[in-house]
């Protein structure tokens, strides 16, 4: 039995599946939070949340490294860690740094610090000839707008230290980046307490569709478990409406995304993670989109083990731990799986789903999960503020997202309001 220190965690599903997988190894966890009630609003009325399970709960000012390491050095003397591990993108760098410190198994701080950072991505990545879009990184106003003109509209504009497409906006014109970059300044401490780097990034707007590739890489090797598709809606917003793995691709088209997120990998030289790249599939080529090393979220890690009967969840406790894990692809009896997001378009509070009973007693249904009436509703912005999803399965082939998006177009949100 081996015991992890997990350090802070998202509060959607992976918030369940790391602890799962951490118990169904037959491992415990110790969890570090500055503030556990941040985790247990989260939970379901009347049932406990899975990082309850850990065997010890720590209270520390997670935000502040230099005096965070201290303590987690007299913890470890006290509980004996054997690794650090954490899913939230907001602590990715200071896990790294934990298990630097304790002398635990991981990828190194500096590479885990350039893949978090979208600027500090871009120029590895550039100096290192992986494909990408044409970028700037810019610290006021007058840097944005000159940039701007000289890459053209349109434009991304995405802030460098955020995650869930939070604040990231397509932009046609200089009134639009105006709006986009206003918006963003108005955001200057994230979710977590902690204050934004006060740069934004603007980026070339890639044409074609989105893929993810999902990796593990351990010992110097990295492992690809296939490519995942993307919808995404909600213009000038980026948000993801549904996935599904395997993705629909051409053999060209899929080794293609695969040889760019390797090469991406390496150039961040990243090891010892579970990876979730984003790449577009342009006229001239892949180009990456963003690197993000721990596990997919929205529910792509259950698609790919629906379909591989590979575990993600697992596979990153094992590479935690400093242990190969265990990649083999098993038989599930499914070809595809595909997931679709129930997206809110307007304000007010839930008053019904209508359609949930049908669509839960479906052929082919893998998952239904919806909010419950009295949510408080707004017009979606981000990935944040799904009203829930469902996920479905196909046999024979990859008719999987087809039929996910069936599903999802017989549930109707009733809001009122605002």
């Amino acid at each position: 039995m081996a015991h992890l220190l997990m350090v802070e965690s998202w509060v959607g599903s992976m918030s369940r599946l790391l602890p799962r997988a951490i118990r169904e190894g037959g491992h415990e966890f110790t969890f570090l939070t500055r503030d556990l009630h941040h985790y247990l609003r989260a939970a379901p009325e009347g049932a406990t949340h899975p990082l309850l399970g850990a065997r010890h709960v720590l209270t520390a000012d997670t935000n502040g490294i230099e005096a965070l390491l201290p303590f987690v050095e007299r913890a470890h003397r006290a509980l004996g860690f054997d690794g650090v591990i954490t899913s939230c993108d907001y602590y990715l760098p200071t896990a790294a740094r934990i298990a630097d410190r304790l002398g635990l198994p991981g990828p190194t701080a500096s590479a885990v610090g350039n893949a978090c950072r979208k600027d500090a991505t871009r120029r590895v990545l550039t100096d290192a000839g992986v494909p990408g879009p044409r970028f700037a990184v810019c610290a006021d106003w007058a840097e944005t707008a000159a940039a701007a003109r000289d890459i053209g509209y349109p434009l991304v504009l995405k802030p460098v230290d955020l995650c869930a497409g939070m604040y990231v906006r397509r932009v046609d014109d200089e009134e639009a980046l105006a709006d986009a970059h206003r918006a963003l300044a108005e955001f200057p401490v994230n979710a977590r307490g902690q204050r934004r780097a006060p740069v934004v990034l603007i980026e070339e707007l890639l044409v074609g569709p989105e893929v993810s590739v999902e990796t593990v890489s351990f010992d110097g090797l990295t492992h690809v478990l296939g490519v995942t598709d993307k919808s995404i809606g909600g213009a000038p917003a980026f948000i993801e409406t549904g996935h599904m793995f395997p993705a629909a691709l051409s053999a060209a088209d899929t080794e293609a995304a695969e040889e760019t997120a390797l090469a991406a990998l390496k150039a961040l030289a990243l090891d010892g993670v579970v990876a979730h790249t984003e790449i577009k599939l342009t006229d001239d080529g892949p180009r990456v989109v963003e690197v993000n090393p721990r596990p997919a979220g929205n529910r792509i890690t259950e698609l790919v083990r629906h379909v591989t009967g590979v575990d993600l969840a697992a596979a990153c406790v094992d590479v935690a731990l400093g242990r190969e894990p265990d990649l083999r692809r098993r038989a599930t009896g499914l070809r595809s799986a595909a997931i679709g997001f129930l997206v809110p378009d307007t304000e007010g509070t839930l008053e019904s789903i209508e359609g949930a009973d049908d669509v839960s007693a479906a052929a082919g249904l893998l998952e239904l999960q919806l909010a419950v009436p009295g949510k408080a509703v707004k017009a979606a912005g981000s990935n944040n503020e799904y009203l829930g999803h469902v996920m479905a399965g196909d046999a024979e082939g990859l008719g999987a997202r087809d039929r996910a998006e069936v599903l999802l177009s017989a549930l109707r949100p009733e809001v009122v309001g605002p």
